[in-house]
Parts: C-alpha cells; structure tokens; sequence
C-alpha cells in the first residue's frame, strides 16, 4: 500500500512519517488524531511538508528521543507558521529552535528565567520576526499551558531571524549585543540614562544596524555636513569617536569619517533628549 508510514505522532497537528526511506514532517489540522506509529497516511495534500534531509536527519531523531513530543509539535507548527512569512529557511530551525524552546520551557517550570538584556535592541532591529515571535508564544502558552516571559520572546525572534537570513545565530545576537553596548558608552560619557523605548534611540538602533551592514559589505557613504557636525557637536562626535573605535574592533573593519559624523548627530539627538 503507497502513501506514508507514521513513524511518531507529536500532536494531533503533527507526525513523522516516511516514505520510499525518506522521512517527512507532516503538518496537518487533525492529522495526528487517533493515529498510530506504522500506520499509513494515504493523501498527498498537507498544509505543510518539510523533508529531513541527511544532513539534519540524525541530529533530529537524537532530539526528538530526548525532547517531549508535545514541546516538539508545538515547535513545528510555530516552524510551519514562520514558514508562511519566510519562503526559505535554515532547515537547521528544526533543531536549534526545537532544542531552544525544550530548554526554555524546562526554565520557566523551575522558575529559573534567564534575562535577556538586548530585548529593546532586538524589538528594534528585527521588529517583523519580533511580532511573529510573539504570536508562536501565544501558540506554544496554548498548548504547554505555561506563561512564555517578554525575554524569552525575544530570543524566539533571534532565532527566527537567523533561520530566514541564514547567518550565523551568533551574528544576530551580535548586533544586538553592539547596540546595547554602543548605549552604554554613550551613557558612561554623557552620565545619562537613555530611554531604550523612545524613538530617538529606535531610530538610533536602526542605523547602527545600517552602518554594520555597510561596513561589513564595503559600502562607501558621503556626508557632506561632516566639516559642520565635527565644528558644531564637539561632545558628540567626541563619544562618536570611541563608538566607532569599538565597532572597529567588533567588526574588524576601518570605518570612515563619514559614519562618524552621522553616528554624532543622532549623539547629539539622545543627549538633547535625556537633559530636556
């Protein structure tokens, strides 16, 4: 008999199955219900379909051994749903985000909340992938009965971020991790303290991001006001200076008096709004 051999049935959304030795993830309204491990599926259309390819075959089956299979369903529906915003993803999500969400859950039960200090950064830098974390923690407090923490919804976004750009998760913490610290240089040499909510330091955020992007791709910028912004904020071109030292060092690149000066005038737009 064709069709698909159910190898394990996580939720009444989600199987595993095989066919012809290759195995499936199955997503489907009520596909698991009432379904038995080597029973055989006969339609060919699914909501979703993902293939275990080789390479991530083996790491997903150790997971899956280890992982509850409710917490493993819960995930491939959030997958399925990132899936419906993002065309091509890292097929690693099935591993990293699966693992991630395990252990988090497992934290909150022990009430053992990890902080994430870059959650402004990230809110910011990565807002579609924010808003689309925060309805997976919706789905996943649906089905695991628990309450999913502000922090741990940004660190949802980091990973999906990572999955549908293909860079690096490291490399997306690192930038925010670079804003958050590029605020505090800021804050030590102004003795103030930035309101991370404001616009001011959203737009902030936003091109630091920019500037990373440009450096890292070689992408020239002309300021032509950078004689006049270098005369006229001297503080703040000052502290822009040691931002860009550290972001040299960050990203071990020469950046450009051109960044400079534009990294000074939003500087000098922080400070304006923190000392009125």
């Amino acid at each position: 008999m064709e069709g698909y051999e159910v190898v394990k049935v996580f939720n009444n959304n989600v199987v595993l199955a095989k066919k012809e030795d290759i195995e499936y993830i199955l997503i489907d309204r009520g596909i698991g219900f009432n379904t038995k491990k080597g029973e055989k599926i006969l339609k060919d259309a699914f909501e979703k379909v993902f293939i275990l390819e080789s390479d991530i075959k083996d790491k997903f089956t150790q997971l899956i051994s280890r992982t509850d299979k409710e917490i493993v369903g819960v995930c491939e529906e959030v997958i399925n749903m990132i899936s419906k915003e993002y065309d091509d993803l890292n097929k690693d999500i099935h591993i990293k985000l699966v693992d991630h969400i395990a252990f988090a859950v497992k934290r909150i039960k022990e009430k053992d909340e990890i902080e994430n200090p870059f959650l402004t950064e990230i809110e910011t830098l990565y807002t579609k992938e924010y808003e689309i974390a925060k309805r997976a923690a919706s789905l996943i407090e649906e089905r695991l009965n628990i309450k999913i923490p502000e922090g741990e919804i940004g660190f949802i976004a980091l990973h999906i971020n990572a999955a549908k750009s293909k860079e690096s998760l490291s490399n997306t913490i690192k930038s925010a991790y670079i804003c958050n610290s590029i605020a505090e240089i800021i804050e030590d040499e102004l003795k103030i303290e930035i309101d991370r909510k404001s616009i001011d330091y959203a737009r902030f955020v936003t091109h630091i991001k920019f500037t990373i992007h440009r450096v890292i791709n070689n992408i020239p910028i002309k300021n032509e006001l950078k004689a006049s912004i270098k005369r006229k904020y001297k503080e703040s071109y000052r502290i822009a200076k040691l931002v860009v030292e550290f972001l040299e060092k960050e990203l071990d690149q020469k950046i450009s008096d051109d960044e400079v000066a534009y990294i000074a005038m939003h500087i000098e737009k922080l400070k304006n709004r923190a000392l009125f």
